[in-house]
């Protein structure tokens, strides 16, 4: 009878086994969902997300895999587990097992094997033109994603300011032919992550989802295979990631994972954009602390990146969207609103994985101390120390934009542009800074100039012949315009001939009227033109002080020598050869890049009025 129970019992427990080990939390996130073996860091940080998960304890059997740490937060439905990865872990599947008393589950996980060369992939720089885009403003390419459930920020092209125009990635790959024949060779799209916010939610700079291409963009795989059809066109893509804060859509709003994941426990303090903090001597702590810390607005929850596992996991998404898609390049948005200690240690352990890749961030300040304060090997002040292998040059781009409609004299015009440079010794690569004619975030060029296409010319000859990376953006180079206050729809207009039924196709030039057409060829000749000098990719530069509306300069190596003549005069202009002397050969020639003018050089030349010229010196 004792053998008869006892066998009854197991029979019992062995028929209530399977519902024990059913009965688990289901799993909401792992993030990341798989990594790479042959990363230069041995170590991985997972988060676990599901109801009670804290409850469970980790296992894992899978060789050269070592579970180093645990973190359990105030919230149990968190988990972060620290893996070390021997250099002799080989790709495959495993699991992670989870346990508690007899309740168990497995957490399937992968390591993938790296792209052949994957360390080693280049960046972008100077002999780089890149193109910066909005997808939602770009092209529409597949229409069945315009509005989907679950997306409460539905398709209204009706909302110039803040609505959902239907653009997507099929939209760019449909037409990445005409980014190449432009002469476009980096492509940067504002951000493709999702963006599950209740309105204005199309600019893409409130993440509701690391991981997650928007789907009303398309999916993870089509990016991919956006990113490889460009790359068989001679584009790279950079991606542009906001690392300060989040959509207040974010499915961790739902479920934080500690009070102190965002900044201020979490409760909404606005940041008063005192960006001068970080450098002044004079700065208050408190104020210090609100610019780092204070949320970009109330729908825009700020990181707390002094919690170690926020920083981690921000450090790492970054390395993971690398990795995956292949990317020629960061651009990191609102960067100095960052936690500084957290943006070296980020910058750090990118260039690390990846010592050719190129960051970008942007600092909109038109100060050149503040921005050179992020730039790697600037020596500051106060001791700070920085990875980062380029900034936006707002302070070149402020100038610019001043300088050609202000008037001549000592003390404005061209004589400010020409001292602008002077900042290029608080920068230890100038060439590396992203030099740009307009962005998502400032009024269209050609309406800064007042729809002065003369003006225009200088402009785009300039940004494209400066010791610069230059960057260019969607629709410039169709002249259109916008308000010239503040007003991101009037600065981010559908690219005409990106949805069906447009009356304008800029991508065929049907319907543009002359002027377009011909800022249109003057961009793409001069861009194409450009991929073939290396006295611009990396020759040197020496400009003279500009003499009655005339600014002058040469980049020039060994090897090739351009001089560019800018005239803002109303009248032709002669200029007297001889007081370039010191850079010009005797008896020298020069050909006009733009019109294919030949000019002597020897004595004088006479410059058409309002005009640029780009001549090859030989």
């Amino acid at each position: 009878m004792k053998i008869t129970s006892f066998l009854g019992l197991s029979i019992s427990l062995v028929a209530l086994l399977p519902v024990l080990v059913q009965a688990q939390p289901a799993m909401e996130h792992v993030e990341p969902g798989f990594w790479w073996v042959g990363m230069k860091s041995d170590k991985l940080q997972i988060m676990l997300h599901g109801k009670q998960i804290a409850d469970f304890t980790p296992r894992i059997n899978y060789p050269g895999v070592l579970i180093k740490g645990i973190h359990k937060l105030s919230n149990p439905n968190y988990l972060f587990l620290d893996l070390q990865i021997s250099t002799a872990t080989r790709p495959g599947k495993f699991n992670i097992n989870m346990q508690q008393g007899m309740q168990q589950f497995a957490i399937p996980y992968e390591f993938k094997t790296r792209e052949k060369a994957a360390a080693q992939r280049r960046g972008f720089g100077p002999a780089d033109v890149i193109l910066n885009l909005m997808p939602d403003r770009f092209a529409n390419g597949d229409t069945s994603n315009d509005s989907l459930s679950g997306f409460v920020d539905k398709l209204d092209r009706a909302d110039a300011s803040a609505g959902r125009h239907g653009g997507d990635l099929k939209g760019i790959r449909d037409h990445l032919d005409y980014i190449a024949g432009m002469g476009y060779t980096m492509l940067w799209p504002t951000p493709v992550v999702e963006n599950n916010q209740q309105s204005y939610s199309y600019h893409g700079y409130a993440a509701t989802d690391y991981y997650k291409v928007d789907a009303r963009l398309g999916s993870n795989e089509e990016y991919l295979q956006m990113i490889a059809e460009a790359k068989k066109k001679g584009i790279g893509v950079i991606q542009d990631i906001v690392l300060n804060h989040i959509g207040d859509g974010h499915w961790w709003m739902k479920d934080l994972p500690d009070k102190d994941w965002l900044s201020y426990h979490s409760e909404f303090v606005p940041t008063y954009h005192a960006r001068t903090t970080v450098i002044d001597p004079y700065a208050s702590a408190i104020d210090k602390k609100n610019y780092t810390q204070g949320w970009f607005e109330v729908h825009m929850p700020d990181m707390n990146q002094h919690n170690p596992l926020v920083a981690n996991y921000q450090i790492q998404n970054t390395i993971w969207w690398i990795e995956y898609a292949g990317l020629a390049g960061i651009r990191a948005d609102t960067y100095g609103y960052s936690d500084p200690a957290f943006l070296t240690e980020w910058s750090r352990r990118i260039m690390h994985e990846y010592p050719h890749l190129t960051l970008v961030g942007e600092e909109w300040s038109d100060k050149p101390n503040l921005v050179a304060h992020w730039l790697r090997g600037h020596k500051n002040a106060n001791g700070y120390v920085s990875h980062m292998p380029s900034m936006m040059d707002y302070p070149l781009h402020d100038t610019l934009r001043t300088a050609l409609v202000a008037p001549e004299n000592l003390h404005s015009g061209f004589a400010t542009l020409y001292e602008a440079l002077v900042n290029d010794q608080l920068y230890p690569q100038p060439s590396s800074m992203v030099l740009f004619e307009g962005n998502h975030d400032v009024s269209r060029l050609y309406s800064a100039f007042d729809e002065d296409l003369d003006l225009f010319k200088m402009a785009i000859t300039y940004v494209a012949t400066m010791p610069r990376t230059p960057q260019f953006y969607y629709g410039t180079e169709i002249l259109m315009t916008s308000t010239k206050h503040r007003d991101d729809g009037a600065f981010r207009q559908d690219f005409p001939g990106g949805w069906a039924g447009d009356a304008v196709n800029a991508f065929t030039g049907a319907g543009l009227n002359a002027k377009q057409l011909e800022a249109q060829t003057f961009i793409k000749k001069l861009l194409n033109w450009r991929k073939t000098q290396s006295a611009i990719h990396g020759g040197k530069l020496m400009h003279f002080a500009p003499q009655d509306g005339i600014y002058v300069y040469f980049r020039y190596n060994q090897k090739h020598k351009l001089m560019v003549v800018m005239n803002k005069n109303t009248a032709a202009t002669e200029l007297a050869m001889a007081h370039f002397a010191e850079i010009l050969p005797t008896r020298a020639k020069g050909m006009d890049v733009l019109s294919g003018q030949e000019f002597e050089l020897a004595q004088k030349i006479s410059v058409p009025a309002r005009s640029v010229l780009l001549l090859e010196v030989h």
